[in-house]
């Protein structure tokens, strides 16, 4: 089954001075949101399939929307997250289906490659319920110019029945990073850590 989405909300952020100094280029993250029908709302069922199912397809899309939004090729997406936030007739198990088990495969498709975990969080909420998405480089998990984070928020959902399902791609790490560690230029990305 596919998803019943009402709603897809793409925005970029664009950092181009932080603390008076210029940020060049400038640092840019693209959130792509989709606010669907919850299939299992109001009920319990053992089998998550179907969101399960519906979490492999929204990978692809978000993904894809937010690498177009930014007017990247694949390969340069540098970081990634993931976030859902389910309606008060769901439950979080509900989110942790979207986001854990297929999501993240066709997300790194469209990003190329992304050997590290996919950064997550989820919770239940009501209508314009804001979700921090955490983010980390997609190769290597220790760079830590890219231990960021994207505010997602859609401001009439996630409604009882629906889930907001947020993914968010990164051009680059934070504006100015000068707390040191793994730089982006020593990354092997075989481990997904470093």
């Amino acid at each position: 089954m596919s998803a019943i989405i009402r709603k897809l909300v793409v925005q970029v952020d664009e950092t181009r001075i932080e603390m008076g100094r210029p940020v060049q280029p400038p640092t840019r993250r693209a959130l792509a949101m989709a606010v669907i029908e919850n299939p299992y709302a109001g009920k319990y069922v053992e089998n998550l399939d179907e969101l399960i199912a519906i979490g492999e397809e929204l990978g692809k899309l978000l993904g894809e929307k937010c690498v177009a939004a930014l007017g990247i090729t694949p390969e340069q997406a540098e970081s990634y997250g993931k976030a859902a936030i389910v309606g008060e007739n769901g439950e979080l198990e509900h989110a942790a289906a979207i986001l854990h088990p297929k999501l993240g495969a066709p997300l790194r498709q469209a990003v190329q490659k992304g050997a590290a975990l996919v950064p997550s969080a989820k919770k239940i909420g009501g209508l314009g319920t804001a979700i921090d998405v955490p983010l980390g480089h997609k190769d290597a998990a220790f760079v830590r110019s890219h231990f960021d984070a994207m505010e997602a928020r859609v401001a009439d959902a996630p409604r009882a029945n629906e889930i907001m399902v947020a993914v968010v791609v990164t051009d680059s790490g934070r504006p100015l990073p000068r707390i040191g560690g793994l730089q982006k230029g020593e990354i092997k990305g075989e481990d997904g850590l470093r």
